[in-house]
């Protein structure tokens, strides 16, 4: 286990209303005090490459009563964001709105040709906006203006080279956009885009003219927090400020019902909901239809207005998420026997799987799962027809995007076509390629780390006394929160001495521990955990407010324990 440094000058800058364990945390993340507010007017103003150029085309759409057409993504930032663009338009006044999201096992991903020939044919659209997709779409962005489809891309991916013909593109990560973060979530740059053309509409009277309420669009900031979170993107002070207002909306139920019949059904306390319960209960649940079927069904969860359709949305959800779970815990016991069997051991660089059986929607879980378990890159492949798509996830110190850039450059014919994020990537490839992208992939991760793999330790906020560990430092951790990539929700870690333990739910440790040379005794559960031999523990360990019953406790939440030798 590793120990954040704290920045000493910037411990001692900060005010003294704020608590010390607070200034610690704060200082090891390298955040200044101004960058601590999560007031909404901090957000950033919106500063996009081509922004006056959607917004003029969306005004005329708008006036013009046009045939808009939503073409999203199969995940939860793909949902979200589609949500929030149909609702924020329908709110402007568009009368012709309506939504198609690509078939995963049909269509491929993003605004392909086959996406285009069925919007026209289906929804005869004048102009597609894409969300968190179309970055990589040449050939469906020129088919659709060939058709006499005006297109908007909005999205978040890293650009290609070349990128697509459309009308207008909206990215902060596109070459010389000036837009200061370039964290945006899928959703996130779609509520920009949005917020955008409302002011523009409202600035040249367009709503007084047509006797329409000026919208509120912070009505949409549950769906923003929830994309932003789901794609698991750096929550740098900007998506803070997105993420806090919108569990705020959530908490007071001034949001989708579509969320709330999902946590209802889930029986998750809306009341106290933490961004990490937007990450591990609800996304999961929209992510599941676009994994086995279509998204669209958790579109329409989204979208509900009222809460018995959302129930019932929200019920065919859980549905497709046991199925998700069943496939998933099937796919990960087959890719581990097959790790097993290739002898592979903790030296390996990168490790490329597929078997004919996996299913497409599931091999990017796996790829994670695999990835923490051997802490290297992960490509694991499902067939499609006749390519093979597959997922990666990558560890920190692989720019997985970046490496497939060298990988494609290096062997032209080998990749069909790739996209994706520092961490994570898609791709596809032909079957009678695989050895050849095996090798050559797991050959360039090796030259890029120079033949030595990082070693990935756990990352704490050290040790607490046992005057620190308390419910009411839970409840300030909890406070203080969202947490998530890039601002980390605080572990520590202590030696203990483990008094009692028992299995419950058939996989999970619960453990009373006290504190080496400390009379303090406290309660802690780990998650996948068998019993241990020995009484003495190091265990790393968050601050958790139990809720049960009304009553609340001090929990701790262990992420790793380790056996210590008595002396």
């Amino acid at each position: 286990m590793l120990t954040r440094e704290i920045d000493k000058s910037l411990y001692e800058s900060y005010s003294d209303d704020i608590p010390q364990l607070l200034k610690k945390i704060y200082a090891a993340r390298s955040v200044t005090e101004s960058q601590l507010s999560m007031a909404l007017p901090g957000l950033l103003k919106p500063s996009f490459d081509q922004l006056n150029i959607a917004l003029d085309l969306l005004q005329k759409c708008i006036e013009e009563d046009r045939r808009i057409l939503i073409v999203g993504d199969f995940d939860a930032d793909g949902a979200t964001a589609s949500v929030v663009a149909i609702k924020a338009l329908r709110l402007m006044g568009a009368k012709y709105v309506d939504f198609l999201v690509p078939n995963r096992f049909k269509h491929g991903y993003g605004l392909s040709p086959e996406i285009v020939n069925e919007a026209k044919l289906e929804k005869e659209p004048n102009l597609i906006i894409t969300v968190d997709n179309g970055i990589s779409s040449n050939e469906g962005a020129a088919l659709a203006r060939s058709l006499g489809i005006d297109v908007i891309i909005t999205d978040h991916h890293l650009p290609p080279e070349e990128l697509p013909d459309a009308n207008a593109i909206i990215n902060p990560n596109l070459r010389g956009c000036d837009f200061p973060s370039k964290n945006l979530a899928g959703v996130g740059v779609c509520f920009y885009l949005f917020s955008s053309l409302k002011t523009h509409l409202d600035s040249i009277g367009y709503f007084e003219k047509n006797n329409i309420k000026v919208p509120d669009l912070r009505v949409l900031l549950d769906l923003v927090a929830l994309g932003t979170v789901a794609d698991v993107v750096k929550l740098d002070q900007n998506n803070r400020i997105l993420v806090n207002e919108g569990i705020k909306r959530i908490r007071q139920k001034k949001c989708s019902k579509g969320i709330l019949a999902i946590l209802e059904l889930t029986k998750r306390p809306i009341e106290s909901l933490q961004a990490s319960d937007l990450g591990f209960t609800v996304a999961p649940r929209i992510n599941a239809a676009g994994r086995l079927s279509d998204i669209s069904q958790g579109i329409r969860c989204l979208l509900s207005e009222d809460i018995n359709d959302a129930r019932r949305y929200a019920t065919t959800l859980e549905e497709f998420n046991i199925k998700r779970r069943e496939e998933q815990t099937r796919m990960q016991d087959e890719a581990l026997a097959i790790v097993e069997s290739q002898s592979i051991d903790e030296s390996q660089f990168a490790i490329v799987l597929f078997d004919d059986t996996w299913h497409e929607g599931v091999v990017g879980i796996v790829a994670g799962k695999l990835k923490e378990t051997y802490q290297c890159p992960c490509a694991v492949f499902a067939k499609s027809d006749k390519v093979l798509k597959g997922s990666i996830r990558s560890i920190p110190d692989v720019h997985i995007k970046d490496l497939l850039d060298l990988v494609d450059r290096n062997n032209p014919d080998l990749i069909e076509k790739f996209g994706g994020h520092a961490m994570a990537a898609g791709l596809s490839i032909t079957p009678e390629n695989f050895e050849e992208f095996k090798e050559a992939f797991t050959g360039a991760i090796t030259e890029h780390l120079e033949g030595k793999k990082p070693i990935i330790e756990l990352l704490t906020d050290g040790k607490l006394d046992a005057s620190e560990i308390t419910l009411n430092n839970a409840e300030l951790l909890r406070q203080a929160s969202p947490w998530g990539q890039g601002f980390e929700e605080p572990i520590f870690y202590g030696d203990f001495e483990l008094l009692e333990q028992r299995i419950v739910g058939e996989k999970h440790l619960k453990c009373t521990l006290k504190l080496i040379n400390d009379s303090s005794i406290f309660e802690g559960i780990a998650f996948f955990q068998e019993k241990l031999d020995s009484k003495k523990v190091r265990v790393a360990y968050k601050l958790n407010v139990n809720s049960f019953r009304g009553n609340e406790s001090l929990q701790l939440m262990i992420e790793l324990i380790e056996e210590r030798t008595l002396n």
